[in-house]
């Protein structure tokens, strides 16, 4: 019986010695989690029952329970490479069946996918043609590598201040060619339907207390004439207190929009189509601009006694951008940079969590499937419910105490002696009883 039990011991050991060695081991693997052997005491029963004072049976190894508890967070330089700061797992889809992981080492291969060092792609929720994010409907997260389309200009937001100390020009009529005849100017960028970007001038001409006038050139030409160097003009009030009087705007060329802004409707984009002759000859490009016209929104324009300044700036346009880049928030959202200075949402990373983590079933590469035990997945975005935010830029280090896996593989090396040592004393005992005559 002896035998059986010590024999039961180093059976334990072993475990015990092959449990920590994987441990130690898988110190340096990304998302790892060690485990810890369990054991519990054996004893005979009879159709009686055990009696209280029987002896033991030995020992078996009662589960491998591996700990899910955090593993610390190493920064790196790749955008992609991503840790859960919490409770969660990815889930990456290996050919048609879901695994789920801690190990955050993403790649984009050459079709786009986001897969991991495996292979397997990255899920969570894609975009519509609007670029909304369809939330509830899993799908594998695809980079779109094809260049972002150019965007026409619809609108131009300008915080302008101009100086009510200003004198009136000493030069009239206006002419944008002498500085004299125009107080202040400025610019701002427009962009037609193929991303061909064109400087829009604005030049500010005092003409009275609280007056002033406002002279526009696109390309420096007429914005509706590209042969023509007249600008459109806007009759600007302000009220005492130094506000744009939105309600007295006047123009022949803009149109006065209820809201207090002005509309250019009309523009043709142009280009130089013979610079051989003098002056050089100006004809549209073949682009057109925005079927809804251009919005100039100048309603937060002050005059009061300060420098003239641009205090903020912001159209709508854009032209043609490669991709250049992409990045991860906490929220697992997953954008795009483009070269045109544009970014957008093209998915969002999900997570899954389970009632018993410890049911789940591991199947190697640092990942996990759901069995029975486990229960179903709940899947959500990061940062929801109960589940971790994401650290982009960022692993997850392995659980693993080194210091304390070594102590483990010194006792399980002396309980192992120590079973081993039974059986020899045993086996000692055995032999004194063989040897009576």
């Amino acid at each position: 019986m002896s035998f059986n039990t010590a024999l039961s011991g180093l059976k334990a050991a072993s475990t015990y010695l092959n449990v920590t060695g994987n441990n130690i081991a898988n110190t340096g693997t990304t998302g790892f989690k060690y485990s810890r052997a369990e054991f519990a005491d054996l004893y005979a029963s009879s159709m009686f029952g055990t009696g209280s004072n029987s002896v033991g049976s030995g020992v078996l190894t009662s589960d491998i329970a591996q700990q899910f508890t955090q593993g610390n967070i190493t920064y790196t330089d790749n955008s992609l490479d991503l840790a859960i700061n919490g409770s969660g797992y990815f889930i990456v889809n290996d050919g048609g069946s879901q695994l789920y992981t801690r190990s955050g080492a993403f790649k984009v291969d050459n079709q786009g996918n986001v897969v991991d060092s495996s292979g397997n792609n990255l899920m969570g929720y894609g975009v519509d043609s609007d670029g909304n994010l369809v939330n509830g409907v899993l799908t594998n997260l695809v980079v779109d590598t094809t260049n972002q389309e150019p965007n026409a200009t619809t609108s131009v937001t300008q915080s302008l201040a101009l100086n009510s100390a200003a004198s009136l020009p000493t030069t009239t009529p206006f002419d944008s060619s002498i500085s004299t005849s125009y107080n202040w100017s400025t610019s701002a960028t427009l962009y037609d339907s193929q991303g061909n970007a064109h400087t829009m001038s604005q030049y500010f001409v005092k003409t009275d207390s609280n007056e002033w006038s406002m002279y526009v050139l696109v390309d420096g030409r007429n914005p509706q004439d590209p042969t023509s160097t007249d600008p459109y003009e806007a009759s600007l009030p302000f009220t005492t207190a130094g506000k744009l009087d939105t309600s007295n705007l006047a123009s022949g060329d803009f149109t006065i929009n209820a809201d207090g802004t002005l509309s250019l409707s009309d523009w043709v984009p142009a280009a130089i189509s013979d610079a051989t002759t003098d002056p050089v000859t100006w004809a549209s490009n073949g682009a057109a601009a925005s079927t809804s016209g251009i919005t100039l929104d100048l309603r937060t324009m002050t005059q009061t006694n300060t420098s003239f300044s641009v205090n903020s700036l912001y159209q709508d346009g854009y032209t043609t951008g490669q991709l250049s880049g992409l990045s991860v928030d906490e929220t697992g959202q997953l954008f795009a940079t483009y070269t045109n200075g544009q970014s957008k949402v093209i998915g969002q990373t999900a997570l899954a969590t389970f009632a018993n983590m410890q049911g789940l079933t591991p199947v190697g590469g640092t990942a996990w499937r759901q069995s029975l035990a486990s229960g179903e997945p709940v899947i959500g975005t990061p940062g929801s419910g109960t589940l971790g935010a994401i650290a982009a830029g960022a692993l997850e280090d392995s659980n693993v105490d080194l210091t304390s896996q070594l102590v483990d593989l010194i006792v399980a090396q002396r309980n192992y002696q120590a079973n081993a040592k039974t059986i020899e004393t045993e086996n000692t005992i055995s032999q004194t009883i063989i040897n009576i005559r």
